[in-house]
């Protein structure tokens, strides 16, 4: 929570409101806040994690299709 997030150029781009392991897609999800210009897939965006910029994809919601069945 509260990861800076850049464009591709290095400018800040927005921020992580919330982020842990999501155990359904197997790795890291997080969710944020950025321009809207960057809002869609395949946008070039990187997280500031303790002084490090990590590659971020930007999905659709739900990150994992549902399982269930309505009856």
């Amino acid at each position: 929570t509260g990861a800076a997030l850049f464009d591709a150029d290095g400018d800040p781009a927005g921020h992580v409101t919330s982020g842990g392991f999501g155990p359904s897609a197997a790795h890291p999800v997080a969710m944020g806040y950025v321009q809207t210009s960057l809002a869609k897939p395949g946008a070039k965006l990187f997280a500031d994690v303790r002084g490090t910029k990590i590659p971020v994809d930007i999905n659709p919601l739900p990150f994992t299709p549902h399982r269930y069945r309505k009856g």
